[in-house]
Protein backbone atom coordinates (compact mmCIF):
# COMPACT_ATOMS: atom_id res chain seq x y z
CA UNK A 1 0.00 0.00 0.00
CA UNK A 2 2.87 2.20 1.00
CA UNK A 3 4.67 2.21 -2.04
CA UNK A 4 0.65 2.64 -4.24
CA UNK A 5 0.80 5.74 -2.46
CA UNK A 6 4.65 6.70 -2.97
CA UNK A 7 4.01 6.59 -6.45
CA UNK A 8 0.61 8.84 -6.34
CA UNK A 9 -2.20 7.01 -5.85
CA UNK A 10 -4.33 8.80 -3.32
CA UNK A 11 -4.64 7.89 0.28
CA UNK A 12 -7.80 5.04 0.97
CA UNK A 13 -7.78 4.23 -2.75
CA UNK A 14 -6.12 1.17 -2.15
CA UNK A 15 -6.87 -1.17 1.11
CA UNK A 16 -5.51 -4.30 2.65
CA UNK A 17 -7.75 -6.49 4.62
CA UNK A 18 -6.92 -8.80 6.69
CA UNK A 19 -9.19 -11.91 8.01
CA UNK A 20 -11.37 -14.67 7.03
CA UNK A 21 -11.83 -14.96 3.16
CA UNK A 22 -15.19 -15.84 4.02
CA UNK A 23 -16.37 -13.31 6.33
CA UNK A 24 -15.21 -10.40 4.98
CA UNK A 25 -15.61 -11.55 1.68
CA UNK A 26 -19.28 -11.90 2.55
CA UNK A 27 -19.29 -8.53 3.81
CA UNK A 28 -17.55 -6.91 0.54
CA UNK A 29 -20.14 -9.07 -1.85
CA UNK A 30 -23.66 -7.94 -0.10
CA UNK A 31 -22.56 -4.62 0.72
CA UNK A 32 -24.35 -2.21 -2.03
CA UNK A 33 -21.43 0.64 -2.18
CA UNK A 34 -19.69 -2.00 -3.82
CA UNK A 35 -20.12 -1.73 -7.65
CA UNK A 36 -17.41 -4.27 -9.04
CA UNK A 37 -16.13 -7.57 -7.45
CA UNK A 38 -12.75 -9.14 -9.16
CA UNK A 39 -12.38 -12.51 -7.60
CA UNK A 40 -9.57 -15.32 -8.04
CA UNK A 41 -10.17 -18.62 -6.52
CA UNK A 42 -12.24 -21.89 -6.70
CA UNK A 43 -15.42 -22.38 -9.07
CA UNK A 44 -17.54 -22.98 -6.39
CA UNK A 45 -16.72 -20.17 -4.34
CA UNK A 46 -16.37 -17.64 -7.67
CA UNK A 47 -20.05 -19.00 -8.29
CA UNK A 48 -21.20 -18.63 -5.30
CA UNK A 49 -20.17 -14.86 -5.38
CA UNK A 50 -22.04 -14.42 -8.45
CA UNK A 51 -24.87 -15.66 -7.02
CA UNK A 52 -24.97 -13.01 -4.23
CA UNK A 53 -23.66 -10.07 -6.34
CA UNK A 54 -26.78 -10.50 -8.86
CA UNK A 55 -28.57 -9.00 -5.68
CA UNK A 56 -27.18 -5.51 -5.41
CA UNK A 57 -26.51 -6.32 -9.28
CA UNK A 58 -22.40 -5.73 -9.08
CA UNK A 59 -20.22 -6.42 -11.91
CA UNK A 60 -18.21 -9.61 -11.47
CA UNK A 61 -14.80 -10.63 -12.85
CA UNK A 62 -14.38 -14.34 -11.61
CA UNK A 63 -10.83 -16.33 -12.96
CA UNK A 64 -11.68 -19.86 -11.48
CA UNK A 65 -10.30 -23.18 -11.25
CA UNK A 66 -8.88 -24.93 -14.28
CA UNK A 67 -7.76 -28.94 -15.86
CA UNK A 68 -5.53 -27.82 -18.12
CA UNK A 69 -4.38 -30.05 -20.82
CA UNK A 70 -0.69 -30.33 -22.83
CA UNK A 71 -1.28 -32.55 -26.85
CA UNK A 72 1.29 -33.87 -27.60
CA UNK A 73 1.13 -34.64 -31.35
CA UNK A 74 3.91 -37.60 -33.00
CA UNK A 75 4.89 -34.65 -35.05
CA UNK A 76 5.31 -32.22 -32.49
CA UNK A 77 8.80 -31.72 -30.47
CA UNK A 78 8.99 -33.84 -28.15
CA UNK A 79 11.69 -33.07 -26.04
CA UNK A 80 10.33 -29.68 -25.66
CA UNK A 81 6.69 -30.89 -24.47
CA UNK A 82 8.37 -33.10 -21.88
CA UNK A 83 10.09 -30.23 -20.37
CA UNK A 84 6.76 -28.11 -21.12
CA UNK A 85 4.35 -30.91 -19.56
CA UNK A 86 7.55 -31.28 -16.13
CA UNK A 87 7.41 -27.41 -15.64
CA UNK A 88 3.59 -27.12 -16.36
CA UNK A 89 2.68 -29.94 -13.99
CA UNK A 90 5.38 -29.91 -10.91
CA UNK A 91 6.60 -26.17 -11.09
CA UNK A 92 5.17 -24.22 -8.24
CA UNK A 93 4.07 -28.12 -6.95
CA UNK A 94 1.24 -27.63 -9.38
CA UNK A 95 -0.08 -24.99 -7.54
CA UNK A 96 -0.78 -22.41 -10.05
CA UNK A 97 -4.22 -22.28 -12.18
CA UNK A 98 -2.67 -22.93 -15.28
CA UNK A 99 -0.74 -25.67 -13.97
CA UNK A 100 -0.60 -28.76 -16.32
CA UNK A 101 -2.78 -31.16 -15.20
CA UNK A 102 -3.37 -33.59 -18.23
CA UNK A 103 -0.85 -35.10 -21.34
CA UNK A 104 -2.91 -36.08 -24.07
CA UNK A 105 -0.07 -38.03 -26.33
CA UNK A 106 -0.46 -39.64 -29.65
CA UNK A 107 -0.35 -43.31 -29.67
CA UNK A 108 2.90 -43.75 -32.02
CA UNK A 109 5.04 -41.84 -29.30
CA UNK A 110 3.47 -42.32 -26.11
CA UNK A 111 5.46 -45.24 -24.46
CA UNK A 112 8.94 -43.80 -25.35
CA UNK A 113 7.50 -40.56 -24.23
CA UNK A 114 6.01 -42.06 -20.97
CA UNK A 115 9.10 -43.55 -20.29
CA UNK A 116 11.23 -40.76 -20.72
CA UNK A 117 8.78 -38.58 -18.92
CA UNK A 118 8.54 -40.45 -15.70
CA UNK A 119 12.85 -40.94 -15.41
CA UNK A 120 12.93 -37.45 -15.73
CA UNK A 121 10.11 -36.30 -13.22
CA UNK A 122 12.19 -39.07 -10.97
CA UNK A 123 15.35 -36.02 -11.28
CA UNK A 124 13.42 -33.74 -10.05
CA UNK A 125 15.03 -31.80 -7.17
CA UNK A 126 12.81 -31.02 -4.45
CA UNK A 127 13.62 -28.72 -1.17
CA UNK A 128 13.10 -25.22 -0.04
CA UNK A 129 12.31 -22.99 -2.60
CA UNK A 130 14.65 -20.02 -1.77
CA UNK A 131 17.10 -22.38 -2.93
CA UNK A 132 18.31 -21.94 -6.73
CA UNK A 133 18.99 -25.64 -6.85
CA UNK A 134 14.96 -26.66 -5.86
CA UNK A 135 12.95 -27.61 -9.28
CA UNK A 136 9.81 -27.78 -6.78
CA UNK A 137 9.19 -27.27 -3.22
CA UNK A 138 6.65 -27.96 -0.59
CA UNK A 139 2.24 -27.38 -0.66
CA UNK A 140 0.46 -24.25 0.63
CA UNK A 141 -0.68 -25.89 3.51
CA UNK A 142 -1.69 -29.13 5.31
CA UNK A 143 -5.20 -29.15 4.02
CA UNK A 144 -4.00 -29.09 0.95
CA UNK A 145 -1.32 -31.96 1.29
CA UNK A 146 -4.34 -34.20 2.49
CA UNK A 147 -6.30 -33.30 -0.45
CA UNK A 148 -3.75 -34.27 -2.64
CA UNK A 149 -3.44 -37.48 -0.90
CA UNK A 150 -6.98 -38.19 -1.15
CA UNK A 151 -7.06 -37.72 -4.96
CA UNK A 152 -4.26 -40.00 -5.64
CA UNK A 153 -5.90 -42.71 -3.20
CA UNK A 154 -9.05 -41.90 -5.75
CA UNK A 155 -7.37 -42.72 -8.74
CA UNK A 156 -5.80 -45.84 -7.26
CA UNK A 157 -8.94 -46.41 -6.48
CA UNK A 158 -10.59 -45.71 -9.80
CA UNK A 159 -8.40 -47.76 -11.68
CA UNK A 160 -5.61 -45.84 -12.61
CA UNK A 161 -1.78 -46.89 -12.99
CA UNK A 162 0.15 -45.18 -10.83
CA UNK A 163 4.11 -44.56 -12.25
CA UNK A 164 5.33 -42.57 -10.16
CA UNK A 165 5.15 -40.35 -6.68
CA UNK A 166 1.68 -40.28 -4.73
CA UNK A 167 3.46 -39.98 -1.56
CA UNK A 168 4.47 -37.39 0.94
CA UNK A 169 8.21 -36.67 1.27
CA UNK A 170 8.89 -37.57 4.98
CA UNK A 171 12.66 -37.91 5.29
CA UNK A 172 15.29 -36.27 6.88
CA UNK A 173 15.23 -32.63 5.78
CA UNK A 174 11.75 -32.19 4.59
CA UNK A 175 10.11 -32.19 8.07
CA UNK A 176 9.66 -28.25 7.76
CA UNK A 177 7.18 -27.93 5.19
CA UNK A 178 4.30 -30.61 3.41
CA UNK A 179 6.22 -31.90 0.98
CA UNK A 180 4.83 -34.23 -1.92
CA UNK A 181 6.39 -36.39 -4.54
CA UNK A 182 5.44 -35.40 -8.38
CA UNK A 183 3.18 -37.89 -9.39
CA UNK A 184 2.00 -39.64 -12.40
CA UNK A 185 -0.64 -42.02 -13.44
CA UNK A 186 -1.94 -43.30 -16.30
CA UNK A 187 -4.74 -45.82 -17.87
CA UNK A 188 -6.84 -42.86 -16.80
CA UNK A 189 -10.41 -42.53 -18.35
CA UNK A 190 -12.07 -39.21 -18.63
CA UNK A 191 -14.54 -39.50 -16.37
CA UNK A 192 -12.37 -40.15 -13.36
CA UNK A 193 -12.26 -37.91 -10.71
CA UNK A 194 -8.21 -37.43 -11.46
CA UNK A 195 -9.42 -36.35 -14.74
CA UNK A 196 -12.04 -34.42 -13.80
CA UNK A 197 -11.21 -32.12 -10.63
CA UNK A 198 -9.01 -29.67 -9.76
CA UNK A 199 -6.27 -30.93 -8.02
CA UNK A 200 -4.11 -28.34 -7.11
CA UNK A 201 -1.10 -29.98 -6.57
CA UNK A 202 1.52 -32.13 -7.93
CA UNK A 203 -0.36 -34.88 -9.93
CA UNK A 204 -0.23 -35.55 -13.59
CA UNK A 205 -2.51 -37.71 -15.78
CA UNK A 206 -1.73 -39.11 -18.99
CA UNK A 207 -4.17 -40.22 -21.97
CA UNK A 208 -3.14 -42.05 -25.35
CA UNK A 209 -4.69 -40.40 -28.65
CA UNK A 210 -4.85 -41.57 -32.06
CA UNK A 211 -5.51 -38.18 -34.03
CA UNK A 212 -6.04 -34.85 -33.10
CA UNK A 213 -9.36 -35.24 -33.09
CA UNK A 214 -9.66 -37.64 -30.66
CA UNK A 215 -7.18 -35.18 -28.32
CA UNK A 216 -9.23 -32.06 -28.76
CA UNK A 217 -12.34 -34.17 -27.59
CA UNK A 218 -10.44 -35.80 -24.75
CA UNK A 219 -9.14 -32.00 -23.28
CA UNK A 220 -12.95 -30.73 -24.10
CA UNK A 221 -14.40 -33.34 -22.05
CA UNK A 222 -14.21 -31.53 -19.02
CA UNK A 223 -15.82 -28.93 -16.99
CA UNK A 224 -13.13 -26.12 -17.01
CA UNK A 225 -12.04 -24.28 -20.05
CA UNK A 226 -8.93 -22.33 -18.61
CA UNK A 227 -5.53 -22.89 -20.47
CA UNK A 228 -4.33 -25.31 -22.78
CA UNK A 229 -1.52 -26.69 -25.21
CA UNK A 230 -0.54 -28.41 -27.97
CA UNK A 231 2.69 -29.80 -29.53
CA UNK A 232 3.03 -29.67 -33.21
CA UNK A 233 4.78 -28.65 -36.45
CA UNK A 234 1.88 -29.35 -38.29
CA UNK A 235 0.05 -25.86 -39.51
CA UNK A 236 -3.06 -27.52 -40.38
CA UNK A 237 -3.42 -29.71 -36.81
CA UNK A 238 -2.57 -26.28 -35.25
CA UNK A 239 -5.71 -23.83 -36.71
CA UNK A 240 -7.54 -26.94 -36.37
CA UNK A 241 -6.61 -27.13 -32.26
CA UNK A 242 -7.27 -23.23 -32.18
CA UNK A 243 -10.59 -23.51 -33.79
CA UNK A 244 -12.00 -26.42 -32.06
CA UNK A 245 -10.46 -26.21 -27.93
CA UNK A 246 -12.35 -25.11 -25.79
CA UNK A 247 -10.58 -22.90 -23.45
CA UNK A 248 -9.69 -19.32 -22.65
CA UNK A 249 -6.25 -19.26 -23.40
CA UNK A 250 -4.12 -21.64 -26.37
CA UNK A 251 -0.92 -22.26 -26.45
CA UNK A 252 1.10 -23.58 -29.29
CA UNK A 253 4.46 -25.76 -29.00
CA UNK A 254 4.52 -23.42 -25.01
CA UNK A 255 3.39 -24.17 -21.59
CA UNK A 256 0.10 -23.74 -20.27
CA UNK A 257 1.60 -21.63 -17.87
CA UNK A 258 1.47 -17.78 -17.56
CA UNK A 259 0.31 -15.08 -19.43
CA UNK A 260 1.34 -11.69 -20.83
CA UNK A 261 0.15 -8.49 -18.96
CA UNK A 262 -1.17 -7.17 -21.92
CA UNK A 263 -3.07 -10.16 -23.05
CA UNK A 264 -6.83 -10.49 -21.50
CA UNK A 265 -6.49 -13.83 -18.88
CA UNK A 266 -9.24 -15.96 -18.38
CA UNK A 267 -11.66 -18.79 -19.00
CA UNK A 268 -14.82 -20.25 -20.41
CA UNK A 269 -17.16 -22.70 -19.00
CA UNK A 270 -16.68 -23.39 -15.08
CA UNK A 271 -13.08 -21.41 -15.37
CA UNK A 272 -14.51 -17.61 -15.75
CA UNK A 273 -16.95 -15.12 -15.37
CA UNK A 274 -17.11 -12.16 -16.66
CA UNK A 275 -14.55 -9.62 -18.39
CA UNK A 276 -11.01 -10.94 -18.53
CA UNK A 277 -8.48 -10.33 -16.07
CA UNK A 278 -5.70 -8.16 -17.75
CA UNK A 279 -5.23 -6.50 -21.05
CA UNK A 280 -8.02 -4.09 -22.53
CA UNK A 281 -10.58 -6.51 -21.02
CA UNK A 282 -10.04 -5.47 -17.35
CA UNK A 283 -10.01 -1.82 -18.05
CA UNK A 284 -13.46 -1.55 -19.07
CA UNK A 285 -14.27 -4.08 -16.60
CA UNK A 286 -12.71 -1.61 -13.63
CA UNK A 287 -14.17 1.79 -15.92
CA UNK A 288 -17.95 2.15 -17.41
CA UNK A 289 -18.59 2.72 -21.16
CA UNK A 290 -20.90 5.34 -21.64
CA UNK A 291 -22.37 6.93 -25.04
CA UNK A 292 -22.04 10.67 -24.92
CA UNK A 293 -24.27 13.06 -27.79
CA UNK A 294 -23.60 16.65 -28.05
CA UNK A 295 -25.67 18.77 -30.10
CA UNK A 296 -23.97 21.50 -32.05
Amino acid sequence: VEVFEEAGLPRGVLNVVTGSSSDIGRHFVENEMIKGISFTGSTEVGTEINKMASKSLSKVQCEMGGKNAVIVMDDGDLEKAQESILQGAFGSSGQRCTATSRAIIHEDVFDNFVKELVSATNEICIGDGLIRESDMSCLASKQQLNQIQEYVEIGLTEGATLLTGGKQIIEKGYADGYFFQPTIFKDVATNMRIAKEEIFGPVLTLFKCQNIDEAITISNDCEFGLSSSIYTENIHKAFTYIEQIETGIIHVNSPTLGGEVHMPFGGIKSSGIGNREQGLEAIEFFTEIVSVYISH
